[in-house]
């Protein structure tokens, strides 16, 4: 190849190299990015005679619970939805990303108002309404994100049930009764308004050993589980804390564990304080023991915690065996009000001769709900609805 030949190609060659290069370099060289980024820096206005700090365009967002188990997630998220406290705040649940375990939060979209929203927040943990908050700002993509994780699972547990709870399998209805009790436990008013004396919350191992015996107890009489599950809650939020304590009554002489407070006319003022979970005062424990003295049942088919002695020492009753005896009361109530099971409730708490009709209410109200999200939840089959959550989300 002559001389200028081989010089002319290597120019050309060297040419198209360099414009590579140049044209790379315009591709790929650390350019400035036109992004406008919003400030990062509060703003102090004085709105409607009051000052506020806000962040423009971004959205104050608090977590405020977080939790393992799915279920019990979505009961809290229902619960404070309807929060008085929480009247002008958007409740979300989400699931954050931890790896390969499931997880749920439950944050709040507050006011953009950093000073007021704070207040409000560090007053409702001081009284125990909600968990030590966790507060960031977010993009507006950012909450769109956490709003579409709490439509799915808002959208999932609103889902037909396929199955009624009586075809639960016993396994599946200890696993949501479980999480129900002790739902119903954590948000107790008297631990929500710190009132003294502040009752235990049932921990996930208390609760499951309630649910094992109600289950129990609900076969061995026959009774329906629902509503048994909502005196439950209704008396004392499945709490063994005792009640009425400076309740009196007259008898006509005392016996075996009486408190007497007065004698008059050769009858007598105890006290008939209420024990446990189930609320039954020392008479109607005597009546209850009457009841199982006298019952042809074959006790024996149950668990030895849930029999109940052969005598009965009012002061001294433990709390599995006050299940069976509520367990009982709530049979006999149901036999003599011929299966009706709104008076024979009522009677629970007011008696026969005056069935207290609005607490009768109140256990249907707990025992339709119990019912609606424990079979809504079996359609999801538990965790692994968590798992469906998770991939739909990626």
């Amino acid at each position: 190849m002559p001389f200028l030949t081989r010089v002319a190609w290597f120019g050309t060659v060297w040419l198209m190299l360099l414009a590579t290069v140049a044209w790379a370099g315009y591709r790929l060289w650390p350019r400035r990015l036109d992004l406008r980024p919003v400030a990062m820096v509060p703003e102090c206005k004085h709105i409607v005679n009051k000052d506020v700090v806000i962040l423009p365009a971004r959205f104050l967002v608090v977590r405020i619970g977080n939790y393992d188990d799915e279920f019990l997630a979505y009961l809290m998220f229902t619960y404070l939805r309807g929060r008085p406290f929480l009247k002008d705040t958007e409740v979300l649940l989400t699931y954050p990303k931890a790896g390969n375990t499931l997880a749920y939060a439950i944050e709040l979209q507050m006011p953009n108002d950093l000073l007021a929203s704070m207040s409000r927040l560090f007053d409702a943990e001081a009284r125990g309404w909600i968990g030590k908050p966790e507060w960031r700002y977010l993009t507006a993509d950012a909450l769109d994100r956490l709003r579409y994780e709490t439509q799915l699972v808002s959208t999932a547990y609103n889902f037909p049930p396929r199955h009624k709870l009586e075809d639960l399998s016993r396994k599946q209805l200890v696993t949501y009764l479980r999480r129900f009790i002790r739902f119903k436990s954590l948000t107790d008013p008297r631990i929500r308004g710190n009132a003294e004396p502040v009752p235990h919350a049932l921990t996930s191992d208390e609760a499951h050993g309630l649910a094992e015996d109600i289950m129990t107890v609900a076969g061995f009489y026959g009774l329906p589980l629902d509503f048994f599950l909502g005196i439950g809650a209704m008396e004392n939020n499945y709490m063994d804390v005792p009640g009425d304590l400076l309740h009196t009554v007259w008898k006509a002489r005392a016996e075996k564990g009486d408190v007497v407070l007065q004698r008059k006319r050769g009858r007598v003022v105890i006290l008939n304080c209420c024990s446990g979970v189930w609320q039954i005062t020392r008479q109607t424990l005597r009546y209850a023991h009457r009841l199982y003295s006298a019952d042809h049942r074959d006790y024996s088919l149950l668990p030895a915690h849930l029999r109940p002695p052969a005598d009965l020492d009012v002061t001294s009753v433990r709390p599995e065996v006050l299940t069976t005896y509520a367990g009982l009361l709530f049979r006999d109530l149901l036999d003599q009000c011929a299966g009706d099971v709104e008076m024979a409730v009522g009677a629970y708490n007011g008696g026969l001769r005056h069935p207290n009709r609005q607490y009768a209410a109140g256990v249907q109200r707990v025992a339709e709900y119990a019912r609606r999200v424990m079979e809504r939840a079996a359609v999801l089959n538990g965790p692994a609805a968590g798992r469906r959550f998770m991939s739909a989300g990626k």
